[in-house]
């Protein structure tokens, strides 16, 4: 016997599949959307679609645009020495509500992860490397979580700039353990970026 109709089962069922949505938080959604007016949600499921067909990783950093190259990467103001590398396009909109960051940025889309099976080949390493060689004394600031994954991660991008004339930074280690960027309030963002340690040049 179904406690629920099928049809609203299935849009818990989809609620349940985004991040942080529990059963009851997808109960509640899934049954607010009954109340909405029908134009309203025609546009919800055009604006999804819309986002999921336009939107893609820019052509050189890797964060989520609706053009070939982000506006970040195209800004004339922001200095294209100094790239932040993160894990995911999450910890853009994190250092850019924060405000203070001037440089540019360089999305991982993920960690490499022996244990996983997650190498070189499967995150967005490679453009980095051809990216930072293409510049004149660039420095790296590595925003990565301190996690083993993110320490594999920092250990090999060291390894490849060592002796390149890269000066490599990573964000402060006053830093929550395991902290996901993306979750960090803006002050607590702003010092670790501002108190970066420098572990290589």
């Amino acid at each position: 016997m179904h406690i629920y109709p099928l049809e609203l089962e299935r849009l818990m069922e989809f609620f349940k599949k985004l991040p942080g949505i529990g059963e009851k938080s997808a109960e509640r959604l899934a049954l607010s959307l009954l109340d909405m007016p029908d134009e309203y949600l025609q546009s919800i499921s055009t604006d999804i679609l819309n986002a999921k067909k336009n939107l893609h990783p820019c052509s050189i950093c890797g964060q989520i645009t609706n053009q070939d190259i982000c506006d970040i990467c195209e800004s004339t103001t922001r200095n294209q020495n100094l790239i932040c590398v993160i894990e995911d396009y999450k910890s853009v909109f994190a250092f850019e509500k924060a405000g203070n960051y001037l440089g540019v940025y360089h999305v991982l889309n993920g960690l490499l992860s022996p244990m996983e099976d997650v190498g070189v080949e499967d995150i967005n390493l490679i453009s980095l490397i051809k990216r930072v060689e293409k510049l004149e004394n660039p420095e790296i600031i590595l925003a990565l979580k301190s996690s083993i994954e993110g320490e594999t991660t920092t250990l090999y991008i060291q390894k490849i700039f060592e002796n390149k004339n890269v000066k490599i930074s990573r964000l402060s280690y006053g830093l929550p353990i395991g902290a996901e960027i993306d979750y960090l309030d803006t002050t607590t963002l702003d010092r670790a970026l501002e108190d970066r340690k420098i572990i290589s040049e």
